[in-house]
């Protein structure tokens, strides 16, 4: 089964490689496609302080999807791990999910802080990030996740 999906916009940033950290220190735009949507798309969307982006790693470096496991970021001091239990822009279907603050809404512009998305990439859906969303109950993790996001943000 092949399913299609036609992006709502692309991003706008400083950014033109996928260089691992400091992703907080990037204000991105993102425009939608202006034949297709209108400034009502993203109405009350500054209503709150964050948005879900999901996107498509478009950069060659992510063409070569892994399927299986690999180290994170090659470090071999840290454990084998399976695609799925990282977050590797190697992804089978190369989709990116960021939680994104809002720093403006403006027609059919959105301005977010913290997208470790590169300049034109592929927007392919936004959602409002809810607290009633967030996990439920205690959440844990390994520690070399930790260690690997110290400079991420």
């Amino acid at each position: 089964m092949l399913i299609a999906l036609t992006p709502i916009g692309h991003v706008h940033s400083s950014r033109t490689t996928p260089v691992d950290d400091q992703w907080d220190a990037e204000t991105s735009v993102i425009d939608l496609d202006l034949a297709r949507f209108t400034p009502d798309a993203l109405l009350s969307l500054d209503q709150f302080s964050h948005v879900e982006v999901i996107y498509w790693f478009h950069h060659p470096e992510a063409a070569q999807p892994n399927l299986g496991a690999r180290r994170p970021r090659g470090r071999a001091d840290w454990p084998l791990v399976g695609i799925f239990a990282q977050r590797a822009k190697n992804r089978p279907n190369r989709l990116g999910l960021t939680v994104c603050k809002i720093v403006k809404v403006e027609g059919v512009t959105l301005t977010v802080s913290g997208l470790d998305a590169i300049d034109g990439t592929p927007v392919l859906d936004l959602k409002p990030w809810m607290k009633g969303f967030a996990p439920r109950g205690p959440v844990h993790e390994p520690s070399w996740s930790k260690e690997l996001m110290a400079d991420y943000w």
